[in-house]
């Protein structure tokens, strides 16, 4: 971990972040972050909330930059259910609470408190909770300063065809969510010493168009515990391994997989949702390794869930600054 934690300082990135699964599993995290952030670089914890206890928040608070805890539900309901860990919304709320507790005494004993606050992935079970973030959760931590809520993408567990036919979202949730007015709205529900950012998750396509306008996130490299650079965060297939190769090299390599023929070809006729999830499975059997499409080929279908009802019917956007209907024909892009 030490050989890869190097590597990355190598490359001289402005942030780097642990996510999982759950980082907080790892025997030896806490030493190995430090190691990065003493190298002067920011680095940033997601955390399902899940093993966070007192004893950790001290070691928390000294290396990490920012906390992002997982909360894909305003309820215990649905979050356990989205998560399909039942009391997992507890443990996330009591995260929260001591991340909360902690940064206030920072603040009473004039030090900056560690930025921390909430990352909600957007599927179709939680959609008509969004308002709720902002009204129910987002008050109960007054030193909580961000709220995240970005789509599912298609990638891993999430482009199977089940899944994708139930709960990656529909067309006109993608298009409401990447909306500027949609995001004023929430704004405007939520304490103002909270940020509100609400993100479509388009940037990690890799469509065509993006990368010729800019709009793709290029500058991310996703790696794998043991070391391997994936091609694409989202997309199955890596490029080789920190531990074997120098690390600007495996950059270019990456770079150079976002322009690969094979990629434009496949998701330059993607515009909805149903057609993204369709053309990931076809991006990851192709630049998977054979373990990797042995492991696909395993997965089960997704089973849904009853739906909620009159998810669009129940939001209620309002008179917010900037808001705007949706516009006919409008496209995922």
């Amino acid at each position: 971990m030490y050989r890869v934690a190097d590597a990355l300082i190598a490359l001289k990135p402005r942030t780097v972040q642990f996510s999982g699964g759950e980082p907080l599993l790892v025997k030896g995290l806490f030493p190995v972050a430090e190691r990065i952030a003493q190298a002067g670089i920011a680095v940033i914890l997601y955390t399902s909330g899940w093993l966070l206890d007192e004893r950790m928040v001290p070691d928390i608070l000294r290396v990490f930059s920012q906390v992002n805890v997982s909360v894909d539900g305003t309820t215990a309901k649905v979050h356990d259910t989205v998560r399909s860990k039942p009391g997992a919304f507890q443990r996330a709320m009591k995260a929260l609470g001591l991340l909360n507790d902690a940064v206030r005494e920072q603040r009473q004993r004039g030090e900056r408190g560690l930025n921390f606050g909430i990352d909600c992935v957007v599927v179709r079970s939680n959609f008509h909770q969004l308002e709720e973030f902002c009204t129910a959760i987002a008050p109960r931590f007054p030193e909580m300063r961000f709220l995240t809520m970005g789509a599912a993408v298609p990638s891993g567990l999430a482009n199977r065809p089940g899944f994708a036919d139930h709960e990656l979202l529909t067309d006109d949730q993608l298009w409401l969510l990447g909306s500027q007015g949609f995001t004023r709205y929430l704004q405007t529900l939520a304490p103002s010493s909270v940020r509100v950012t609400t993100l479509d998750g388009l940037v990690l396509q890799m469509h065509p168009d993006h990368i010729a306008s800019g709009r793709a996130l290029r500058s991310l490299m996703h790696v794998e515990p043991d070391g391997a650079v994936r091609g694409m965060p989202i997309y199955e297939g890596t490029v080789g391994n920190l531990l074997e190769e120098p690390p600007q090299v495996l950059w270019e390599r990456a770079l150079a997989r976002h322009l690969d023929p094979f990629l434009a070809e496949t998701l330059r006729p993607v515009r909805t949702m149903k057609e993204w999830a369709k053309a990931a499975r076809r991006i990851d059997l192709h630049y998977g390794s054979p373990q990797d499409r042995a492991r696909i080929f395993l997965r089960q279908n997704y089973r849904p869930r009853p739906s909620e009802p009159g998810v669009l019917g129940k939001l209620r956007p309002g008179p917010a600054p900037g808001w705007t209907p949706k516009p006919t024909h409008a496209t995922a892009h």
